[in-house]
């Protein structure tokens, strides 16, 4: 059966800090910026609390890590097993792996491998690497990025970490692209199909090509000015997801105003019966 999980970017205003990583091509290195948020629980305390919720799962954006040290990464590991709850994937919010340019995507490669890293040590079972944000209709990119992620798969699995991506971002912002990269990369690695990611009037087609292939679903509803989610374009999309006998993480995705866990509990009732 399919069961309930969440990401780190549906707490973002709970969880501390941002820190967000970019490129400066001038200087050819990377450079962290951090965005203030309140920290009202830290992520050591989620998995407790994500659990005592009644979730299964949750996913970790990489820019909630405060450290990355082996200490913090054994302890944050040692939480989620203290509460019974499943770290199945590590959100790396960053990288270009599909860039020509040989020192951009030479670095993001490096940085990839250091995130891998990152979630052997503190247990989670993927991580979510960006396909790329090349256009769409670039071919050799998307080459590029299959063979990339291909060989992270490699260095991957002797970890213990399977590597995924998502329809996020330009490069596979398009269904047909999503199932053309996991085809070209031999289906080595698998997809997250978020709900949200797919536009125009195919969405619905393009969620279903995807779900066969997918280990995670973002369920990510669009959301008014109240936070009060679009409820019909929403079952829409979970019908989807009834349809394609889909069994894996469904990723409870809210970003809306307002107190975030009642956010999350406005779209979780419409998801359960789904599961």
């Amino acid at each position: 059966m399919s069961y309930l999980s969440v990401s780190t970017w549906s707490l973002h205003r709970l969880l501390g800090p941002l820190r967000w990583t970019h490129w400066d091509q001038e200087a050819g290195s990377h450079f962290t910026r951090e965005q203030e948020q309140p920290q009202v629980l830290s992520l050591l305390e989620l998995p407790a609390e994500a659990s005592s919720r009644g979730y299964r799962a949750v996913e970790v954006c990489h820019f909630h890590f405060p450290s990355t040290e082996q200490d913090y990464l054994q302890e944050l590991r040692h939480r989620f097993e203290a509460a019974g709850i499943s770290f199945d994937t590590l959100l790396l919010d960053y990288g270009d792996i599909s860039s020509a340019d040989e020192k951009r995507s030479t670095a993001d490669y490096a940085l990839v491998q250091h995130w891998i890293e990152v979630a052997a040590q503190a247990g989670a079972k993927r991580i979510r690497v960006i396909a790329g944000d090349s256009p769409a209709d670039d071919e050799d990119a998307l080459q590029r990025a299959a063979q990339r992620l291909s060989e992270l798969q490699q260095f991957a699995s002797g970890r213990g970490v399977q590597i995924v991506t998502e329809n996020f971002r330009p490069l596979t912002s398009t269904g047909d692209n999503c199932v053309q990269l996991l085809e070209r990369g031999h289906h080595s690695f698998k997809m997250i199909t978020d709900f949200g990611n797919f536009k125009g009037s195919a969405k619905y087609d393009e969620i279903a090509l995807t779900l066969p292939y997918s280990v995670s679903v973002h369920a990510k509803a669009h959301y008014d000015d109240a936070g009060m989610p679009d409820e019909p374009e929403f079952r829409n999309c979970l019908e989807q997801l009834k349809t394609s006998g889909y069994n894996g993480a469904v990723v409870l995705i809210y970003d809306g105003p307002g107190d975030m866990w009642e956010g999350l509990e406005r779209i979780r009732r419409i998801v359960e019966p789904y599961l």
